[in-house]
């Protein structure tokens, strides 16, 4: 289908995030303290503030983006996930058979909990004062985060590729920007091309790591049978080989996130990603290092790092003018007058 009726070429309008590590080290470092003295209370309000800060930092033409996430909606389901959580620990404690009947009471909530979730972080989320939102439904739910997943394991995980391009289908064609809906055209082909690229970069270095490693080790006792230093390059050996595997991680992370974002669009707006291997290689890389020396205090730069690569490395190609599709989406939506629901909100990566 034609979006594109005026025969104009598409304007980029790329994603800025404006956040520093200075700024948010003196945000999660309060917070830290905080959650500390109220035993964890306080993390809910620590997360708006978190969100609110990384939100309007981040711009797309001009106008940046708001958090609405209420701290007590969000204290309600921690508190829920602590008692579901402590709950199966007790019941494990009390009997094995009891503990395996709490274990699939919280598998059975869990694609619900996951659902609102969904539903909790993007109504709370808006651009140029209109809200996004999720559809959906919990059926859909329960398909694709727990029969699916089960499946999957009963194929020793031959069904991930395809397991993940159905969890985005339906997380990004179930969004919606006002009225707008997303829409997500990536097939289940190019998710087993990209893991079977990543599985074989993996493992062939990892085979020539190790024959190479292994015969250099044999030869050098071979030749020089007394020599101990051999063990330390054989230790080193297995450490590149740690290091290889490391380093083709941001690899999968790269090919996925630019797979995902470049199949996705906002009614005939296009979105682009452009990650490079080598840029999220080197900041995954210094991050850890940075983590590490510095006893975990880098941590918050280093996750302004992460998401300033990420989200600038984003773009939104516009066809015709994105003022007068924000206007007409956020007049639709009046017309609707959806109501605030309260959700809870659970911390589940997808």
């Amino acid at each position: 289908m034609d979006f594109d009726t005026n025969n104009t070429m598409p304007k980029r309008e790329a994603i800025t995030f404006s956040a520093t590590g200075s700024e948010y080290f003196r945000i999660w470092i309060v917070n830290l303290l905080l959650s500390i003295v109220t035993l964890g209370i306080y993390s809910a309000w620590a997360k708006v503030r978190r969100n609110r800060y990384f939100y309007s930092s981040t711009h797309l033409a001009g106008s940046s983006f708001e958090y609405h996430g209420n701290a007590m909606a969000i204290l309600k389901g921690r508190i829920a996930a602590v008692v579901l959580i402590g709950g199966y620990n007790i019941a494990l404690r009390v009997s094995p058979i009891v503990g395996l009947l709490m274990f699939v009471l919280l598998a059975a909530i869990l694609p619900w909990l996951i659902w609102k979730s969904l539903q909790f972080k993007l109504y709370n989320t808006s651009y140029r004062g209109i809200r996004f939102g999720f559809g959906g439904s919990a059926k859909e739910a329960y398909k694709y985060f727990l029969w699916l997943p089960i499946l999957n394991t009963f194929t020793l995980g031959l069904m991930t590729p395809f397991l993940h391009q159905r969890l985005k289908r339906f997380q990004h064609t179930q969004s919606r920007f006002g009225t707008s809906q997303f829409s997500f055209d990536a097939s289940v082909g190019s998710f087993y091309k990209t893991y079977l690229l990543f599985f074989a970069i993996l493992v062939g270095g990892l085979v020539a790591l190790f024959f190479f490693i292994v015969g250099g080790v044999v030869g050098s006792f071979l030749t020089t049978p007394g020599d101990k230093t051999k063990i330390g390059g054989f230790l080193i050996g297995m450490g590149l080989m740690y290091l290889w595997a490391f380093t083709v991680l941001p690899l999968f992370l790269t090919m996925i996130q630019n797979l995902i974002w470049n199949h996705t669009r906002l009614q005939q707006h296009q979105f682009q990603s452009q990650l490079t291997w080598g840029r999220t290689t080197f900041i995954m890389l210094t991050n850890l290092l940075g983590v590490v020396v510095t006893l975990g205090l880098f941590a918050p730069f280093a996750h302004v790092r992460w998401l300033k690569y990420r989200l600038e490395a984003t773009s939104m190609l516009v066809h015709g003018s994105l003022d007068e599709f924000v206007a007409a989406t956020g007049q639709q939506v009046s017309a609707t007058g959806e109501g605030m629901a309260d959700l809870l909100d659970f911390d589940l990566s997808m």
